[in-house]
C-alpha cells in the first residue's frame, strides 16, 4: 500500500513571500523523503485552499491523508479552524480519511533551527555567554500557546545564552522592542532577536521593525525552509501515521 499523502496546511498571507516559503519547505520535505507525495494548502489568502486540494486528492482516488498544520503552537487555528475545514471537506468525500498531525512545537529541532539562523546572521559560539536573545513569536490570545513560548525561552536560557526573553508581535506582551530594551537595562552586552516564525509576512515584519527601533545588535532570519524544520514535518507525519487511527472522517 502507498503511504498516506502529506498535506501541509499553512495559514496564508497577502505577502507573496509567505507562499514562496511554504513551497520551498515542501520541496525540502520531498527531497528528504523521495517518493512521498507532499501537497500544500492554505486556510486563506493563497491558493490552493484546503478543500480544493482534498477534492483533487479524492478525485485521484487517494484514500489516506495526513494533514499537518504548519503552526508552531497549538492555538485557535490548530484547535478550531483546521479541524472544522477538514471535517467539512471529508464529509464531501466519504472515501477519504484524514488524520490531523500535531503542531510543530515545541521540539528540539526547532531550537536547532533557531540556532542555525542566529549563526547565519553572524553570531559565533564564543558570543553565547555575552548575548541575550529575544525569542519573538507571532503572538496569540490562547494562554496555552503563550505558556509554551515562555517555557521555550526558559529552556533555551539553559544552553549558555546569558538571557532569553519571550516577545510577541501581536495579541500578547511584551513586544519585541520592549524585550530588547529590557535586556539592555539588565546590562546585556549584545542583544539578538530570533523570530520564532516560519515564513515572512506582516507579523515577522513587525518583529523586524521592533528589533531595529530598539537597537538590537542582530536580527536572525525567519525559520523558513530550514532542514531541521523539514525533518520535523516528517517526524510529525510519522507520528500521526503510527497513531493508527483516523482522527477525521465522514
Amino acid at each position: 500500500m502507498s503511504a498516506p499523502t502529506l498535506l501541509i496546511i499553512a495559514h496564508g498571507s497577502r505577502d507573496p513571500r509567505h507562499a514562496a516559503t511554504v513551497d520551498a519547505l515542501r520541496a525540502r520535505v520531498r527531497s528528504q523523503r523521495p517518493g512521498l507525495r507532499v501537497e500544500a494548502a492554505f486556510l486563506e489568502f493563497n491558493a490552493p485552499r484546503v478543500p480544493q486540494v482534498l477534492a483533487r486528492l479524492a478525485a485521484e482516488d487517494a484514500t489516506e491523508v495526513i494533514a499537518l498544520p504548519l503552526l508552531l503552537t497549538r492555538a485557535f487555528h490548530a484547535k478550531t479552524d483546521i479541524p472544522a475545514v477538514l471535517r467539512e471537506a471529508t464529509a464531501r468525500h466519504p472515501r477519504l480519511s484524514v488524520r490531523q498531525a500535531e503542531v510543530l512545537g515545541p521540539s528540539p529541532l526547532l531550537m536547532d533551527a533557531l540556532e542555525r539562523r542566529l549563526h547565519e546572521a553572524g553570531l559565533r559560539s564564543a558570543d553565547r555567554p555575552s548575548t541575550g536573545i529575544v525569542l519573538a513569536s507571532a503572538g496569540s490570545t490562547d494562554p496555552e500557546a503563550i505558556a509554551v513560548i515562555a517555557e521555550i525561552a526558559r529552556e533555551w536560557r539553559h544552553t549558555g545564552w546569558c538571557a532569553v526573553r519571550p516577545a510577541f508581535a501581536s495579541a500578547s506582551l511584551p513586544r519585541t522592542e520592549d524585550a530588547v530594551r529590557a535586556l539592555r537595562a539588565d546590562g546585556v552586552a549584545r542583544v539578538a532577536v530570533a523570530p520564532y516564525v516560519i515564513a515572512p509576512g506582516r507579523l515577522p515584519d513587525r518583529i523586524a521593525h521592533g528589533a531595529q527601533a530598539a537597537g538590537a545588535d542582530l536580527l536572525a532570519p525567519v525559520l523558513g525552509p530550514a532542514p531541521e524544520l523539514a525533518r520535523l514535518l516528517l517526524c510529525r507525519y510519522d507520528e500521526a501515521r503510527g497513531a493508527g487511527r483516523v482522527l477525521l472522517s465522514a
